[in-house]
């Protein structure tokens, strides 16, 4: 087909990763002989294809399995020789791992058919508009650009897992919220003597609520370029913990936690100002 530059099949099912008594969900994929496309895009060490009887898997399940390259992995009944460690294949809920389509198709009763037709278009071809041709003139299939397959595959692990991280994230990033206002409040009020002096010497109201809010805005600043030090700290850290878990900080969600930050700060600083512009100087001089 016009704009097609190259296909590679697939067969795809869940199963399990058995190592003794060690048992790790995956994404079992049976990839072609020189397969060029589905193949691990990143090797940690060995080979980057399987052949028959040999097997690749994500190198935290193997550090967790307690296996190295030349050891036996049990996937779908059968044992396979371990030739290949990927990274970037697991998740908290589970791997991929990649054995031979004719192993595959061996060992599920010959499989006559395939999972996934992977399209590579040409260069300068959109995706989008190859699929739909695809889907129009193919019968009884369903054509999904590389975008909309991710976006699918991350709805399907929402709906499995992340549902219950997503509440707890909520709620940890509510109470920080609420640290952080009641501590911009406590640390205006407990200045009322200060901005009681500023008055004295003839502040206005306008100036004591420009120096509340910028020394808010300020400390909010402050705390969050310190939380933002220590997330990238993490995300750089927890890779090399062997955890099955990736910390990525994209931008939309420090807009999201910097802006909210700033009008929560905002509001906690504008509450006490009403109490800071009815001060009466003399009360300060008074020792009240």
């Amino acid at each position: 087909m016009p704009g097609v530059a190259l296909v590679s099949p697939i067969l795809y099912v869940s199963n399990m990763i058995v190592v003794g008594d060690e048992r790790n969900l995956a994404y079992i994929i049976g990839l072609p002989e020189k397969a060029e496309l589905g193949a691990p895009w990143k090797i940690l060490s060995g080979s980057s294809l399987p052949g028959e009887g040999k097997a690749i898997i994500d190198r935290n399940v193997a550090e967790k399995s307690g296996v190295t390259l030349g050891d036996k992995v049990e996937i779908l009944g059968e044992d396979f020789e371990l030739v290949g460690l990927s990274e970037e294949t697991s998740s908290l809920v589970n791997s991929i791992a990649f054995i031979s389509m004719d192993n595959f198709a061996e060992l599920r009763s010959g499989y006559d058919t395939v999972s996934f037709l992977l399209v590579k278009v040409d260069d300068g071809e959109s995706p989008a508009v190859i699929a739909a041709r695809i889907e129009a003139q193919v019968r009884d299939i369903t054509v999904q650009t590389t975008r909309a397959f991710a976006a699918q595959e991350r709805q399907v692990v929402k709906d499995m897992s992340t549902d219950l991280i997503t509440i707890m994230n909520l709620i940890g990033f509510l109470i920080g919220l609420a640290v952080m206002a009641l501590t911009v409040y406590t640390a205006t009020l407990s200045r009322r003597r200060e901005y009681g002096v500023l008055k004295a010497l003839g502040a206005r109201n306008g100036h004591l609520y420009r120096a509340v809010l910028t020394q808010a805005l300020l400390s909010v600043a402050f705390g969050f370029a310190i939380g933002l030090a220590i997330t990238i700290i993490l995300s750089a850290v927890i890779p090399r913990l062997g955890l099955s878990m990736v910390l990525e900080v994209s931008l939309a969600s420090l807009l999201k936690v910097g802006s909210l930050s700033l009008v929560i700060a905002g509001i906690a600083a504008i509450l006490p100002i009403r109490q800071i512009a009815g001060l009466d100087p003399a009360m300060v001089f008074r020792g009240k």
